[in-house]
């Protein structure tokens, strides 16, 4: 197949849906995503949105706050996220990448996980140490 650029929302949709299968399938993270995610096809449009505006300034197009959810997620877990669901992530992210596209983009999409993945980590860690004073 054919790599293609990441330029375009398309683009950033069939990285999301793709990556979110791999997700999905994992018997580590599979578990939490499907657990707390009810309306998948809401949440892939919002991770494109989200993706989309890290990528093209899509101002707008975005709402949220990643690590309010995420603390979330933490919660739901009773508090066992830790680097190793960030490095599956991180993985799958990096993997899906490599296979569908080329371009500058991709390496921007690598870097801005990678600098996500440890931001929401220290978020949560953070948020344990302030619940427990």
């Amino acid at each position: 197949m054919k790599k293609l650029e990441l330029t375009t929302k398309e683009n950033v949709f069939l990285l999301v849906s793709s990556f979110y299968g791999k997700i999905r399938k994992d018997e580590t993270l599979g578990p939490i995503f499907n657990g707390i995610i009810t309306d998948w096809d809401h949440h892939l449009q919002h991770l494109t949105n989200f993706w989309s505006n890290q990528l093209f300034i899509e101002r707008g197009t975005y709402k949220g706050n990643p690590i309010a959810v995420h603390n979330k997620v933490d919660n739901y877990t009773n508090n066992t996220i830790n680097e190793m669901h960030f490095g599956i992530w991180l993985n799958y992210w990096l993997e899906t990448l490599d296979e569908l596209f080329e371009g500058d983009n991709v390496n921007i999409a690598k870097n801005r996980a990678r600098n996500m993945g440890s931001n929401i980590h220290i978020h949560i860690f953070n948020a344990r140490q302030n619940t427990s004073s």
